[in-house]
């Protein structure tokens, strides 16, 4: 249980980030940023809930957005490693307020 909410945490923060600052190497789709197009959606915000049935509608909303803005697993692997990167480099210490 602690598993799925911690990763649901890293997958709020991740989102949280993307949109405040997009990888180097953006995939556009007919002329519009990946980015972009995932804010326009609205995504849903992550509060670190504990409940196993928020946590799960939370990601079945995120990969709906996924879907509909066409983002390839390549996209979503992609921004895994830049993500990893930030871990390193702005949360040394690991933590993620």
């Amino acid at each position: 249980m602690q598993g799925l909410v911690h990763a649901m945490q890293t997958q709020a923060q991740t989102t949280t980030t993307l949109q405040a600052q997009a990888p180097a190497h953006e995939a556009v789709f007919r002329g519009v940023p990946m980015m972009e197009r995932f804010r326009r959606m609205t995504p849903p915000f992550f509060k670190g809930e504990s409940d196993p049935i928020l946590a799960e509608s939370w990601l079945r909303e995120t990969e709906k957005i996924f879907r509909a803005i066409r983002c390839t697993e390549e996209e979503r692997e992609r921004a895994d490693v830049w993500w990893s990167s930030v871990l390193r480099t702005q949360f040394a210490d690991g933590a993620i307020e």
